[in-house]
């Protein structure tokens, strides 16, 4: 007879040992706990059926019915009864639904570590209609499994110490949650890797088609020296037909940069169209100047009683005096508004000008007070005109125009052209946010230094070689440039090609 026996910490690992060494039909004789551990002896269903034959041909009688009904050896009434009384309900019902010795230790585990979260936080509607159809089962069924293990000694069926049961969840759920954010790790690092892939492939072919066709390699190169973004310039010179001219080809570029800069040179300039304009933007763009200016240009066509003036600036040190002063210059009475009902006040009494202008605090981008600012703004008929410095960074344009972005018409006035070394960088702003250009300013003076936005003058302005810079790429840095047109520029910032 072939019964050994098992030491572990835990009755899980014993029971994973004699698993190992009888296979799936192991059968648990004894578990007790000892000063190591756990003890359990076992030995093999076939062992027992070996066993329970040799049994059946003696006097003595047999302890385990054997599997097969056809190979069963004639018994006597008492034979009978006592191996009515060895098999107890617990194997009836393993052999009933079909589980093994492991399986059935891990059902009964599942029921008591059920009920017992059940008496700690109450029953939930599935385990109630579960106890429901339990209760309405034999009485056999309900048995618990110390009783199993005290009318079946040959069969015991262990059961892990309740208290180690809230530790194993928690390791089981740290365990799942590790897996999980792996997994998650491992999904990230996949998409990176494949939109690197599709970049890389991407810029080959482009590189490629590059070589072949050297005008458009030049005029990637001009653009990327006036200052404009490598995203728009592919954008562009993706559509560049192949069958031009290299003369050809810059006055196409030319052209379809022109189309899709939006100025208002078809319209009445803004100081004959009238209405109630406020100038935002960022501090020392020039705001209250170019307010100064519109007012000038109002006053000498329709007088200066059709203008009316507002600051809200209340921050800058000299800022309302410095309106008061360009007003008293042109005969007209600067207002201060400290909040929004001041602002509905004096709009109300400015209702009959042809024109008010109003000159606000210039905020940081990312400035707290700037939400307030233009929420005093928020009001009907108020029109807001974005200035920008012509003379900053790309990606600072681009931090200003997306976070003064409003709904609806978005229109804005490039000041400051005379100091930047090159427009590209905000002509390329405008055309990827599709900002109206309204005006252009481009010194101090009042008001000789305003001009229309005209498209073409811009374009050729900022397309003009400028002087040798330490920022200028080579031919050879092209590579570096090349990367695939963002969603931005490909569906919203074209209009036409």
């Amino acid at each position: 007879m072939n019964i050994k026996r098992f030491t572990a910490p835990t009755s899980r690992e014993a029971l994973a040992k004699a698993r190992m060494a009888f296979g799936d039909g192991t059968l648990i004789l004894s578990n007790r706990p000892t000063a190591n551990g756990v003890e359990v002896v076992a030995t093999a269903e076939d062992t027992l059926s070996a066993l329970d034959g040799d049994a059946g041909s003696a006097s003595n009688p047999p302890l385990l019915a054997p599997r097969a009904a056809t190979t069963a050896p004639t018994r006597t009434p008492q034979a009978t009864a006592a191996i009515n009384l060895a098999r107890n309900p617990v194997e009836e019902d393993t052999e009933q639904l079909a589980m093994s010795t492991l399986s059935f230790q891990d059902y009964v585990r599942e029921r008591m570590l059920r009920r017992r979260h059940e008496a700690l936080n109450g029953p939930s509607e599935t385990s109630s209609l579960s106890e429901r159809s339990r209760s309405q089962a034999p009485e056999r069924e309900r048995m618990p499994a110390p009783a199993v293990a005290r009318h079946n000694p040959l069969r015991t069926i262990p059961v892990d110490i309740p208290a180690e049961a809230p530790r194993r969840r928690q390791e089981a759920a740290s365990s799942s949650l590790m897996q999980s954010n792996n997994q998650q790790s491992v999904m990230h690092e996949l998409q990176a890797m494949k939109e690197l892939i599709e970049d890389r492939f991407n810029t080959l072919s482009w590189l490629g088609q590059a070589r072949q066709n050297p005008i458009q390699s030049n005029l990637m190169l001009k653009m990327i020296r006036a200052g404009y973004s490598p995203s728009l310039a592919r954008a562009v010179l993706e559509r560049l037909p192949e069958d031009l001219s290299a003369g050809e080809s810059v006055r196409w570029l030319m052209e379809v940069l022109e189309r899709n800069l939006k100025t208002d040179l078809a319209d009445p300039p803004l100081y004959e169209q009238g209405g109630i304009f406020a100038m935002v933007g960022s501090t020392g763009v020039g705001k209250t100047t170019t307010t100064a200016k519109l007012a000038a240009m109002c006053a000498r066509i329709h007088g200066p009683g059709s203008v009316g003036l507002i600051t809200l600036d209340t921050y800058r040190v000299g800022a309302h005096e410095q309106l008061r002063t360009y007003g008293r210059m042109l005969g007209i009475v600067a207002h201060l508004a400290h909040d929004r009902a001041a602002l509905q006040d004096l709009l109300g009494l400015l209702s009959g000008k042809k024109m008010v202008l109003i000159d606000t605090t210039g905020v940081a981008p990312r400035d707290p007070r700037k939400r307030d600012m233009l929420d005093v703004l928020d009001l009907p008929h108020v029109n807001r005109l974005l200035v920008l410095n012509a003379g900053c960074h790309g990606d600072t344009l681009d931090d200003v125009l997306t976070a003064f972005k409003t709904d609806g018409s978005q229109q804005a006035i490039l000041s400051k052209v005379d100091e930047a070394v090159k427009l590209g960088p905000a002509i390329d702003a405008l055309i990827r946010h599709q900002m109206v250009l309204r005006g252009v300013t481009n010194g101090q003076r009042v008001p000789e230094d305003w001009e229309r936005a005209d498209a073409h003058k811009l374009i050729s302005t900022s397309m003009r070689a400028p002087s040798k810079s330490a920022f200028d790429p080579k031919a050879t840095d092209l590579n570096f440039f090349f990367s695939h047109s963002p969603d931005s520029v490909t569906e919203g910032g074209l209009v036409d090609a």
